[in-house]
């Protein structure tokens, strides 16, 4: 697995995994940091035949974010929970360099999410605001400790 930057083609990709338009999603990729978890295709060796070959990248999942006074806002995340902890890595560690923590709501129902986040390091601090009706729990990690 590799982690990439997201650019303006991966949208429709992004909005299929997450089942949002990919308008909404080609916002996503401009106005926030975007982290794409992809696979690659293996190297089909020299003597196979190029025609055959699917060299597109499986996208696994991704991770949103953006920085609002000094705390760095996890906005979206997708993907197994092994997939989803090492994409939290990245907002993570650009907290960390920048001396910043790290806020991120999650749905009760997104267990992978949450456990990606616990695996993570992230501590829940307590209930997050509903969205769509449905209750969320906020998680926060402090590169301080």
């Amino acid at each position: 697995m590799e982690v990439r930057d997201a650019v303006e083609d991966d949208a429709e990709t992004l909005g299929a995994i997450v089942d949002l338009p990919a308008d909404a999603l080609r916002n996503v990729v401009h106005d926030r940091t975007v982290r794409l978890a992809i696979e690659r295709p293996g190297d089909p060796g020299p003597n196979a035949d190029a025609d055959g070959v699917d060299d597109t990248d499986s996208v696994l999942g991704f991770v949103a974010f953006d920085v609002r006074d000094g705390t760095v806002h996890v906005t979206q995340l997708a993907g197994a929970a092994d997939v989803a902890e090492q994409l939290l890595a990245e907002p993570v560690r650009f907290a960390v360099q920048e001396g910043f923590d790290v806020a991120f709501v999650v749905p009760d129902s997104d267990t992978d999410a949450a456990a990606a986040a616990e695996a993570a390091g992230f501590t829940a601090v307590g209930p997050g605001p509903r969205f769509d009706g449905e209750t969320t729990t906020r998680y926060r990690f402090d590169p301080a400790g």
